[in-house]
């Protein structure tokens, strides 16, 4: 009965002295703030449904979902991810073994006339303030956490660099086949031209015009070549791979979907693991302010043994079981100056971490804002870019013909062809817009993660 008594009152005493403050959950999660998306914005949340699709069911492209699938394996920095994640969860055991006491077995033999035997087992717990244990636990749960979402942030971004560089590798192909085609009506307008100079029709001063649009031509498919090249070597680091050709689907319509709206809710940014992130970071923030609090206050110490002593291969007594338990209260007295100042330091991290969460959230807000009025957009100028390359499209048809008739300068065929080369250029460069703000879309609203 001494024993438990004078055990359990520094515990007692340890308790009201720490104070209930330090054994609080974390509860000050950062308000949202109204109106995220502008005054425009809708409230229906049509287009959160994206961020549930499964990656492999939002690309349909059999090609680039094997190559995600490879970059999950091999891309480095998800490597280094994964370990965080390991060693965050180490850490977070070792934080939950903090609880445990330390166990100690140190047999001894004397020799007094007969050899005497001690089996003790000597049992002590430090447990540095209960406060400190309880809430470095939290911390590490929460920094685990944080790692995990960490290690999502990092696979849906690595899956949207793929995505873009795949469908702009699709996009280069196109630009190619355009410049190609180009390249080869060039060189039919230019035996017609040599032609319309042999017959005294037209000067040589055209026909050099035209030898040299067409080296501009050539010139501007060696570099489309040049940088598919470039992009294919970018996928491959993202692979981990040593350069090579990457394989890709034909060129193929590309069509958003339609009547996207901006009816968001702001609650579904909270899907997007960089905001989970940097939630977790001020719960972390919290649970350190709470240690460097429960420092301030005494801390317990327990210590015990068990056992007893024997001569020869036969217990002396029984009945003297050796029982001992001291328990030991420290109160911090010349360090609580500096016990403070780290208190303060900690509450002030905390409102930077607070501070870091309402600038994520705002961003992810403009992220997605950006997105949905750029997919907008794509959409609007695509039929816009289809009328303007059937009217070119006639208008450089009917030049060539008048140009065959002597109705028509060179001049003036090299102005069409050009409006009609950049035309069509353009039009391939919105579809690939409008697949990459769509993509960026379903990553803003936390997409790609499972």
């Amino acid at each position: 009965m001494k024993i438990i008594t004078r055990t359990a009152i520094p515990v007692v005493l340890s308790i009201l002295m720490t104070g209930c403050s330090i054994f609080g959950k974390y509860s000050d999660k950062p308000v949202i703030p109204d109106g995220l998306y502008g005054a425009e914005a809708g409230t229906d949340g049509q287009d959160s449904s994206l961020a549930n699709i499964p990656w492999k069911e939002f690309f349909q492209d059999d090609i680039l979902s094997d190559l995600i699938d490879t970059a999950l394996v091999r891309n480095a920095d998800l490597a280094i991810t994964r370990l965080n994640v390991q060693e965050s969860e180490a850490s977070l055991l070792g934080s939950k073994l903090g609880f445990l006491p330390s166990l100690a077995f140190t047999p001894s033999i004397s020799y007094d006339r007969n050899v005497s035997y001690q089996v003790p087992l000597s049992v002590s717990w430090d447990n540095q303030g209960f406060g400190s244990i309880i809430n470095r636990k939290r911390e590490a749960q929460a920094r685990a956490e944080q790692s995990l979402d960490q290690k999502k942030e990092v696979q849906s971004r690595m899956i949207a660099s793929i995505a873009d560089a795949y469908y702009q590798l699709i996009l280069l192909d196109r630009q190619y086949q355009i410049i190609d085609a180009t390249e080869t009506v060039w060189e039919s307008v230019l035996e017609t031209q040599k032609a319309l100079m042999e017959n005294g029709k037209c000067y040589s001063t055209s026909v050099s015009q035209m030898e040299s649009s067409l080296i501009s031509v050539k010139i501007r498919k060696a570099d489309i070549l040049n940088e598919i090249k470039n992009v294919e070597y970018s996928i491959c680091l993202l692979l981990d791979w040593t350069p090579r050709k990457i394989e890709r689907s034909a060129w193929a319509e590309y069509a958003l979907p339609k009547s996207l709206r901006t009816g968001v809710p702001a609650e579904m940014l909270e899907r997007r693991p960089d905001v989970r992130a940097a939630e977790k970071s001020v719960e972390a923030a919290y649970y350190v302010s709470r240690q460097a609090l429960a420092a301030m206050f005494p801390s317990l110490s327990l210590s015990g043994m068990f056992g007893w002593t024997a001569q020869g291969f036969t217990i002396k007594d029984p009945g003297q079981m050796i029982i001992d338990a001291v328990g030991t209260l420290t109160q911090p007295i010349f360090a609580r100056g500096r016990l403070k100042e780290n208190y303060k330091i900690s509450k002030l991290q905390q409102e930077k971490a607070a501070r870091a969460y309402s600038q994520a959230i705002l961003s992810a807000g403009n992220e997605v804002n950006r997105n949905l009025r750029e997919c907008q957009l794509a959409e609007e100028k695509d039929a816009l870019y289809k009328s303007q390359v059937a009217i070119l499209d006639e208008s450089y048809a009917a030049t060539r013909e008048l140009m065959r008739n002597g109705k028509a300068s060179y001049i003036e065929v090299l102005v069409a062809q050009d409006n009609l080369l950049n035309a069509q250029l353009s039009e391939a460069a919105n579809i690939y817009s409008g697949a990459v703000s769509l993509i960026s879309l379903y990553i803003s609203l936390g997409g790609g993660t499972d």
